[in-house]
């Protein structure tokens, strides 16, 4: 589990820069940089959304990550072993807009 700072303040799943989901899954396979990377767990907030957050009631400072960036040098089996991560993207609308910050090239 990582320490996850996140700055998609569109995201229906963010809280106070952390996440409300439980886990959340990076993508980018054939990423080289962090912006070939994205949050694919990324969820527009919609105008007058608040009733539903997601499945964790609370959110988490500490998250399970699922990545596809292989060539992360935090990917081992596709799980990020990372002790902290910063999710990118604050005016984001789409998960495009996103970035995972601690990627670094194996």
């Amino acid at each position: 589990m990582a320490d996850l700072k996140c700055a998609a303040e569109n995201c229906t799943y963010n809280e106070q820069s952390m996440c409300c989901k439980g886990d959340i899954m990076v993508g980018g396979k054939h990423a080289c940089n962090c912006d070939d990377t994205c949050c694919d767990s990324f969820t527009c907030r919609r105008e007058g959304q608040d009733a539903f957050k997601s499945s964790v009631i609370h959110p988490s400072k500490t998250i399970s990550i699922d990545c596809e960036a292989i060539k992360c040098i935090y990917n081992t089996n596709y799980k990020c072993h990372a002790d902290h991560v910063d999710i990118k993207g604050c005016s984001a609308c789409d998960c495009k807009e996103t970035a995972c910050a601690t990627f670094r090239e194996k």
